[in-house]
């Protein structure tokens, strides 16, 4: 529990400092995105890159992971992580946690083939936890979690996109 017990501390120690300075917690996430062959994506953000591309009966390479499987990738993980933080902060005991994400979908909404919408139609996820704690603090710790989850809402909950264009005619 030594590193629940890290993650506690640095946890109540956030909530300190964005409770004494809010603007803190204020930020602006830059990633870059851009087609590096076919429909081949590189995106950068810091340190990091990730790569992207489509399965081959569409028109990719099928060399890394689909946007699709990336969106579902980092809602799970948003999960995962925030029922941990949750459970750290709580002193519930974890052994292990999974999340595992299901989404349906219709491609006739990307090739334009059906009226359904290009996005998910239902998204389902299924939790597994192994701990000592009570099904009621595992409850507790899983509301929490979810309440506070940034993909969660981003899912859940339509966002104001805004589209600019910068065009180059060299």
């Amino acid at each position: 529990m030594k590193e629940q017990d890290e993650i506690k501390n640095k946890f109540e120690r956030t909530i300190k400092a964005l409770t004494l300075k809010p603007s803190l917690g204020h930020g602006t996430g830059v990633s870059k995105t851009r087609i590096i062959n076919g429909l081949t994506c590189e995106t950068k953000e810091g340190d990091w890159v990730f790569k992207s591309d489509m399965p081959k009966q569409v028109g990719g390479y099928d060399t890394a992971s689909s946007p699709g499987a990336l969106g579902r990738a980092a809602l799970g993980s948003c999960l995962a992580i925030g029922y941990m933080m949750w459970a750290s902060k709580l002193e519930i005991k974890i052994d292990s946690l999974e999340v595992e994400i299901q989404a349906d979908y219709d491609d006739g909404g990307l090739f334009n083939t059906s009226d359904s919408p290009p996005g998910y139609l239902v998204i389902r996820y299924l939790v597994k936890i192994k701990s000592p704690a009570s099904a009621d603090e595992i409850e507790n710790l899983l509301n929490k979690g979810d309440k506070h989850s940034p993909y969660l809402d981003v899912f859940s909950r339509a966002q104001t996109c805004i589209r600019q264009i910068e065009l180059s005619n060299d």
